[in-house]
């Protein structure tokens, strides 16, 4: 499942994740976390870890794990790493799949919050291979796109300007993506009956009670 989700970031901590990207942070070869193979693709510039980006990733991972919609998307368990990402004129990342295994954790979801307008810099789409054909993306700042980390994907050579972005990886707490799918579908199913009926409706009783059997029947703790 491909999801986008548009605000993630409320507007103070974006233009705080701003700031870092354009003036704060001190930037090195993004080649130094990406894997051997990964590694021939990569040409981009990723902040070097520091008291104060630790500080506003730690901001950025409190915002997802308290954001409805991620949360019954992804089920996360744990936010896997976070990278804050430069792509100047000239850099792409070639067609790679995520590493599997990151910080001793499982990567079961990828993702990509947007700290940039797109109409400020010229190509650097994130193209997302699916079964259906390539989707390319650009969205618009404090916006997150999520996708498996099963995926192939590149970005494209940014021709002019500069590209921002926060990347970043999860557990779930559901490893399988039809499970995580099939529990969202039934979230979407309970707002949309809380919404239109009363609360102790028995139809919304038996959702309810699904989605809650099935989380303890899939769930990893």
């Amino acid at each position: 499942m491909l999801l986008q989700i548009a605000q993630v970031l409320p507007p103070t901590l974006l233009e705080q994740c701003l700031s870092l990207a354009q003036t704060g942070a001190q930037f090195v070869d993004g080649k130094q976390t990406a894997g051997w193979h990964a590694k021939e693709r990569k040409n981009n510039l990723q902040a070097r870890p520091d008291v104060a980006l630790k500080a506003v990733f730690a901001q950025v991972e409190k915002a997802l794990l308290g954001h409805q919609l991620v949360n019954a998307a992804a089920r996360p368990k744990a936010i896997v790493r976070l990278l804050l990402s430069r792509y100047q004129a000239g850099m792409s990342y070639g067609t790679h799949v995520d590493d599997a295994i990151m910080s001793g954790q499982r990567t079961d979801l990828s993702f990509t919050l947007f700290l940039n307008a797109p109409e400020q810099y010229e190509g650097g789409s994130l193209v997302i291979d699916e079964p259906a054909g390539e989707r390319a993306f650009k969205m618009e700042p404090g916006s997150m796109l999520l996708y498996p980390s099963t995926s192939l994907h590149r970005v494209e050579p940014v021709t002019s300007g500069e590209r921002l972005v926060i990347v970043g990886w999860i557990r779930s707490l559901v490893r399988d993506a039809q499970e995580r799918e099939i529990l969202f579908d039934l979230e979407r199913i309970i707002a949309a009956q809380r919404a239109k009926q009363a609360a102790d409706d028995p139809a919304l009783e038996l959702l309810l009670k699904t989605r809650s059997n099935l989380l303890r029947k899939w769930a990893e703790d």
